[in-house]
């Protein structure tokens, strides 16, 4: 009992952490059109979630999408000292975000990539608008087990868009999320008008 209901607590607190995650997420450039994917969010409530949580997955390594020929490696990231999730430094990485759950474990994971690197240097995620709901993605870890997550549903969100599921479930199940720009590019902000997400589910 003290079990279900400590896992209730953490659902709740994962609900309410995710609608606060996303109550301010923007876009910044640096570099030409070099951009970083930027959420300010409670580290203090996120930190405690990863306390209580124990991972069952093993940590992702690589992030294979077959439809649009993706075969990335994964470097772990968490928050700046701005309070803010970070973000791949190469264009050709994806970044798990290390302070939510691990791809495959009960929870929304989330993984961010670049789109639109400078100098017109690939980035991973430049093709991620065409996947279609029923694509596959797949992450292997370190243990070389294989997560299979099909897409469920494509949001564009704008700069004060409310993207707070992207963080957040409480259906007790397995989702991948993953997060890039897209839009009009501003010369000025240095920065992509939305963003694109991509929601899975583990098969």
């Amino acid at each position: 009992m003290k079990l279900k209901n400590l896992t209730n607590w953490v659902l709740i607190i994962i609900g309410i952490s995710g609608i606060i995650f996303f109550s301010v997420l923007f876009f910044i450039g640096e570099n030409d059109k070099t951009q970083k994917v930027i959420y300010v969010q409670p580290t203090a409530i996120i930190k405690n979630i990863v306390a209580i949580v124990k991972p069952t997955s093993g940590l992702p390594i690589r992030l294979i999408i077959p439809k649009i020929n993706v075969d990335a490696p994964f470097e772990y990231v968490g928050i700046t000292p701005l309070g803010a999730m970070d973000v791949p430094k190469l264009p050709a990485d994806v970044g798990w975000f290390n302070l939510g759950p691990r791809p495959g474990d009960n929870g929304s994971a989330v993984v961010a990539g670049h789109f639109g690197w400078k100098n017109n240097i690939p980035a991973v995620f430049d093709n991620l608008s065409k996947l279609q709901i029923g694509d596959e993605v797949n992450v292997i870890d370190e243990k070389g087990a294989t997560s299979t997550f099909i897409v469920r549903e494509i949001g564009t969100y704008g700069s004060k868009g409310d993207a707070a599921n992207v963080f957040g479930s409480n259906d007790n199940k397995a989702h991948l999320n993953l997060i890039t720009c897209e839009g009009t590019w501003n010369a000025t902000l240095k920065s992509y008008s939305n963003r694109l997400v991509i929601f899975t589910d583990k098969e």
